[in-house]
């Protein structure tokens, strides 16, 4: 039988969650602040100790409120940075495992191909892929299967954040290492970025190259053309590079 406490701790996680199925947006928006306020690096025992071992009924419920409007940005920001707490939880692996079970990694490659979605929303869906990729050589092909690699690719290219351009050139630099079924793929998707517009993006896929180049041994004669393009660059740290 539970005790006095635990079915009271039971009794709060219902009205909470019941709080969140009546919530309209703005009252939503609320309760994702306070979440994100007070949960930021917890560990996966911490979770489901303040969800009373139940977060993962909470996780479901932003898993599917992020599958119903990502393409409308309704709180996407604070929806993504709220999964965010639930993936890089220490030993959270059932999370992550429930996220990708609802699709979750498509949704964030998705996210990065809407052209109205704001930039900083991009790049927190690429801190989510980056925690996928981080967990091991199998969510790396994951990712790669799901045509992540041009995805990424394309918005280094044309994004207009720094920070976010940096992020996804770690990414790519990581789904490039031990990964072997994808490294070419990387590495070519690297070199797709070169002939693009943008100055950062040329000199972030090049620094990401050089790194490759010793795991994937002598560079394809594919790489040629591009590297002469940017030889006649303008700016001097795309050159250098």
């Amino acid at each position: 039988m539970t005790s006095v406490k635990e079915q009271e701790a039971i009794r709060k996680l219902m009205v909470f969650l019941q709080e969140w199925d009546s919530a309209h947006k703005v009252a939503r928006s609320r309760i994702l602040d306070n979440f994100i306020k007070s949960n930021e690096g917890k560990t996966q025992p911490e979770l489901e100790l303040e969800f009373s071992q139940g977060a993962s009924l909470f996780l479901a419920r932003l898993t599917t409120w992020l599958r119903m409007t990502y393409i409308y940005s309704t709180c996407l920001n604070k929806l993504l940075r709220s999964i965010g707490i639930f993936l890089s939880a220490t030993r959270g692996r059932r999370y992550l495992t429930e996220f990708l079970d609802i699709g979750g990694v498509l949704i964030l490659l998705e996210i990065l191909g809407l052209n109205h979605l704001k930039e900083e929303d991009k790049r927190e869906s690429v801190k989510l892929l980056q925690l996928v990729a981080d967990t091991g050589r199998k969510y790396k092909e994951l990712i790669c299967e799901s045509y992540g690699v041009q995805s990424l690719a394309e918005f280094l290219a044309t994004s207009n954040s720094a920070e976010a351009q940096e992020d996804v050139q770690v990414l790519l630099a990581s789904l490039g290492r031990g990964n072997p079924k994808y490294q070419n793929q990387v590495y070519n998707g690297l070199i797709a970025v070169l002939p693009c517009a943008s100055p950062r993006a040329q000199q972030l896929a090049l620094q990401a190259l050089r790194v490759m180049q010793d795991i994937v041994g002598e560079a394809p004669s594919i790489i040629v053309e591009p590297v002469l393009g940017v030889l006649c660059s303008v700016h001097l740290d795309v050159q250098y590079e």
